[in-house]
């Protein structure tokens, strides 16, 4: 399942992520992390020293790669370069699993150990002097919304995106993705302020959004929270000891995390497994040939030099099983849902 944090900057919503992926690589299951944040600093939430963290591959720099990688045989794509960040997948194009390896991950993942259980870690890469106004940070998230669309993710599997601050994720198709997004919220006007932004946004799209409420300090705390994001707010973290050792640099074991922080990180586990089940494949597709076709028209078209809805297999479907039979691609159903709001989990 694919899972979103997001929030204002300086919410929390990286220590949240890393505190989440740690929680789940401590069960047992496996993991991709991502650094889709402008500002990297998954690798240093989840143990790296900060020369480590740099040294991290970057997402973007191996774009080329990637698009070759999940072009595959894909008779409807001409070559790599007329690929863009929208491109979906079809008969014959390469997909990507969690658990598996490929030149994808040997190029741009590397793996953390956390606590004995090792994570793939993968980032965007930073926004260096050189893109300096010359180029956008979401021509670097594209790269991340291009793996997304191809990655067939199944249950007990996760995939977690620490995502940009604010609603800059609203520039592209990508905040449909996920199976849940966490929005990181602390307990002030300007802390849900981001909320009733994404809520306006992501209404027409069926996103399965929750509040997790960060330095929350009492009941006066939760309270004002409740007032302002109702039923969405579904756990809430306070004050951590934890956590201070770990922004020092000196973690303690992950099972010393304080009792109500552990029960609050499960209680995230249990709503994205919830919301994975009730994915629609068919209209999880159709979210990505809409947002295909739309990029195309605004500027895709212009840039390749192509027509790239030419790109859109309207015989495939993304399911659970595509591929498995042992032909890249494969396993697809006819794909004719169009887009309609999809199941919220009770």
């Amino acid at each position: 399942m694919k899972i979103a944090f997001v929030g204002k900057g300086g919410s929390g919503k990286t220590t949240l992520s890393s505190l989440f992926v740690r929680h789940l690589a401590a069960q047992g299951a496996p993991v991709v992390a991502v650094d889709a944040d402008i500002n990297q600093h998954l690798g240093v939430a989840l143990g790296l020293d900060e020369e480590q963290a740099a040294a991290l591959p970057s997402l973007g720099a191996h774009l080329p790669l990637i698009k070759d990688y999940l072009r595959g045989s894909n008779p409807r794509i001409a070559s790599a370069d007329s690929m863009i960040k929208t491109t979906p997948p079809g008969t014959g194009s390469r997909l990507l699993r969690v658990t598996e390896d490929n030149p994808v991950y040997g190029a741009c993942a590397r793996s953390v150990p956390l606590d004995g259980r090792p994570v793939r870690l993968m980032a965007t890469g930073p926004f260096t002097e050189s893109d300096l106004g010359v180029a956008c940070y979401h021509s670097k998230v594209g790269a991340v919304e291009l793996c997304l669309n191809h990655l067939v993710d199944g249950p007990g599997e996760y995939v977690v995106v620490d995502m940009t601050a604010g609603s800059d994720s609203f520039a592209s198709g990508m905040f449909t993705r996920f199976d849940v997004t966490f929005l990181v919220a602390e307990p002030t006007r300007k802390g849900v302020s981001v909320y009733r932004q994404y809520k306006e946004y992501a209404r027409d799209f069926g996103v399965v959004l929750k509040v997790v409420g960060n330095k929350v300090q009492g009941e006066d705390d939760l309270a004002f929270l409740r007032d302002e994001v109702g039923q969405d707010l579904l756990a809430a973290v306070g004050h951590s000891d934890w956590v201070r050792a770990m922004e020092k640099g000196r973690p303690p074991a992950f099972e010393l995390l304080e009792a109500d922080n552990r029960a609050a990180l499960e209680t995230l586990r249990e709503a994205a497994d919830g919301s994975y089940a009730l994915r629609d494949w068919e209209r999880y597709t159709a979210q990505m040939v809409h947002f295909h076709l739309r990029n195309a028209e605004s500027w895709g078209n212009a840039k390749t030099g192509v027509d790239l809805a030419a790109q859109v297999d309207p015989g495939f479907v993304l399911r659970e099983d595509s591929g498995t039979d042992g032909a890249d691609g494969a396993g697809a159903t006819p794909c004719a849902a169009p887009l309609r709001p999809a199941p919220q989990p009770a």
